[in-house]
């Protein structure tokens, strides 16, 4: 039941994220289809001036004329169009290859099912049904998800979170759920199937892939308006250029036209424009979310404002103890023995948490479990308490004013000086539970919240970037106020209910405001549906599913901050490789002006560049303006790193950075490329 580990999933970013450079050639040549050409009207025009520089090759051939400086220009003509879909091939095969690897792992694991005789079988993974039973063992693969029903193991999970820390599941905890395509490291387990086929993660994470369309997003349509009418411009200008030259007695052969056409259009973001976009749905994937459309990805650019949940996002989850605070005239260790019995039947991690905290205590001398048979009494939302039974006492522990409740009922009495122990927990952003023994009040427990490490500076981040982060939680004022206060939140809101969180999202969106959230239930759908960018755990619920517009496969609702990050790459990238193209463009008049119009003194001053002759300055251009596109592939896909700077500073950057050096390069690059051919290799 082995899996080769070249075959995992979404973690596996070195096989899955490979670009498929031979596929990525073939697609180059089967986009050249108009009707596909279409879509993108600069290539397009490109694309129509390569064929008309074609037929007066032909045309020239048959007449006998000399055809090499119009076939190299031809030739470079065509491979400029074959570049742009070539960036453009490249970015879609990564997301087939996502689909397809998911696939073939899927294809290729095997799994132990456990017959009702005892007897193991070996079969695929894909024919197993919910509640059929498999072991997995050191060294194998999970075969489709399940919940662990004996024993204990770790597991290495990289495949599907990308992250390299192990982890334990185990039978009889929170911890026993398994996914399928993860490994067993160490030890045995039982595991019960919980989907059937075609239910499975792996199943859910193919379809979604599959299904995330590249749509344009309303920016990418605005700027191919402008690219496009700028080349509508520059068309009518070079198409007036042959009267004109007929009127000072200079003729233009139409691969000059067509060649200048080229160049001074914005080819080069053309080009790149819809790779910029699907790399852009592909980073997202490399943080193991999928983006339904670019739409989503290009809004979380946009996003000024953040709203997180406390629990989960925030915080850890599970609230700890970690600390023990004596009424007057109690002793620690016998608060300590009472809380650790109260909590000895208490499953959830806040209890579990407080047996640890005693132990760390007095590890030493460990409390002793008291004589009798003990009789333990379960939480329930009605009393908000548990205890136990034993020896003819009854202990308790539970919120505040549900053991000021019990006390009173018994005719005990709550310690004015713990009132100001409690009153100082909850100012300190935690939760006080009261540990009573009868007509007692022995002390308080302190669970706080663990802040996950880095998000203060991560909040800092997006305040650099001009994005307002709001906390959400159900808790009370006071401790909501003191978490935010910790964690450096912008804003907070206490007490929410899922109609709190909707009515929060339309005020600002009514302000102006693009909103992000996250959610997993169904009554946070209409809250999702409502923002710009709804992040929905995959482990959420199907309502909440198709609220959202994002799926977080590794359901951390923190991940809200990164894509905020990826999208604000993908708009910076867009604006940068537009800055170069434009000034790029601008350069190259400077080389294939003056070798229109070499018999002009008045353009003379123009020929900085003191290239060899008009055909190789027009060539070289070409060369040039083709080669570029390329050149910049990488960065599209990669994208722009990202800076948390205000906009002000982001734009000199880009100026200096991207439209110096696009105003740079061809003065460099036609240059060499001009010594090249005519020097060199005497092309022209």
């Amino acid at each position: 039941m082995h899996m080769p580990s070249d075959s995992g999933m979404l973690g596996h970013t070195r096989v899955l994220l490979r670009p498929s450079w031979l596929p990525a050639v073939g697609a180059s040549f089967a986009k050249l289809d108009p009707r596909h050409m279409f879509r993108n009207p600069v290539m397009f025009v490109t694309e129509v001036g390569a064929a008309v520089t074609t037929m007066d090759v032909v045309r020239t051939a048959r007449s006998g004329g000399d055809i090499r400086f119009a076939l190299q220009v031809t030739i470079w003509l065509w491979l400029t169009v074959l570049f742009a879909n070539f960036a453009e091939a490249v970015a879609e095969g990564r997301g087939k290859a996502q689909a397809d690897a998911l696939r073939r792992s899927r294809a290729k694991t095997v799994g132990r099912r456990l017959g009702r005789r005892g007897r193991v079988e070996e079969v695929p993974g894909e024919s197993l049904r919910r509640d059929d039973i498999v072991i997995v063992c050191a060294g194998e693969v999970v075969p489709a998800d399940g919940e662990v029903i004996e024993g204990s193991a770790s597991l290495d999970e990289s495949s599907i979170t990308g992250e390299s820390a192990v982890v334990i599941r185990e039978a009889g905890g929170d911890h026993t759920a398994v996914t399928g395509g993860t490994k067993v490291l160490s030890d045995q387990i039982k595991v019960r199937i919980s989907v059937d086929a075609g239910e499975s993660f792996l199943d859910r994470m193919i379809g979604l892939v599959e299904a995330a369309k590249r749509q344009k997003t309303p920016n990418e349509i605005a700027l191919s308006i402008l690219l496009s009418a700028l080349t509508i411009i520059f068309l009518v200008v070079v198409m007036a250029l042959k009267p004109i030259g007929y009127y000072f007695g200079v003729d233009f052969p139409i691969t000059v036209l067509v060649a200048l056409l080229v160049c001074v259009a914005p080819t080069t973001i053309g080009g790149l424009l819809s790779a910029i976009g699907i790399a852009g749905i592909d980073r997202m994937v490399k943080k193991n979310v999928l983006a339904r459309s670019g739409r989503a990805v290009e809004a979380a650019g946009d996003v000024d404002v953040l709203l997180l949940d406390k629990t989960g996002t925030i915080t850890q989850g599970n609230r700890r103890a970690v600390e023990l605070f004596p009424a007057p005239g109690i002793d620690v260790r016998e608060l300590a023995e009472a809380a650790r019995l109260a909590s000895l039947a208490d499953e959830t991690p806040e209890g579990r948490s407080i047996v640890t905290l005693v132990a760390q205590r007095l590890e030493a001398d460990p409390p002793s479990d008291g004589k009798g048979d003990p009789v333990f009494v379960a939480f329930t939302a009605k009393t908000r308490m548990s205890g136990v039974d034993v020896d003819g006492k009854r202990i308790r522990k539970g919120a505040v004013d549900a053991i000021r409740g019990f006390l009173a009922d018994g005719g005990g009495n709550f310690a004015s000086e713990l009132e100001q122990v409690v009153d100082r927990i909850s100012r300190a952003g935690s939760t006080p539970l009261v540990v009573a023994d009868d007509h007692r009040a022995l002390g308080l427990i302190e669970l706080k919240d663990i802040i996950k490490p880095g998000l203060p500076g991560d909040f800092r981040r997006l305040r650099m970037m001009g994005v307002r982060t709001v906390m959400i939680t159900g808790d009370h004022r006071l401790t909501a106020a003191a978490i935010a206060h910790e964690v450096g939140v912008d804003d907070f809101l206490a007490e929410a209910k899922p109609e709190d969180k909707l009515a929060l999202i339309r005020r600002e969106q009514s302000e102006d405001h693009l909103v992000a959230m996250t959610g997993d239930g169904t009554n946070d759908a209409p809250a999702l549906a409502q923002a710009d960018v709804g992040l929905v755990m995959h482990s959420g619920t199907r309502a909440a599913e198709q609220a959202g517009n994002m799926v977080d496969l590794d359901s951390d609702p923190a991940k809200l901050i990164q894509i905020v990050e990826v999208g604000t790459e993908l708009l910076i990238t867009r604006g940068a490789l537009t800055t170069f193209s434009i000034t790029n463009d601008a350069a190259k008049y400077f080389a294939i002006i003056p070798a229109m119009l070499p018999s002009f003194p008045q353009i003379a001053p123009l020929n900085v560049m003191r290239l060899a002759t008009p055909q190789s300055a027009i060539l070289s251009a070409v060369i040039f303006n083709a080669v570029i596109i390329v050149a910049l592939i990488p960065l599209a896909l990669r994208g722009v790193r990202f800076r948390p700077v205000n906009a002000s500073q982001l734009l000199r950057r880009n100026l200096l950075i991207f439209g110096l050096g696009g105003l740079a390069a061809p003065f460099a690059g036609i240059k060499l490329i001009d010594m090249l051919i005519h020097d060199v290799l005497h092309l022209v």
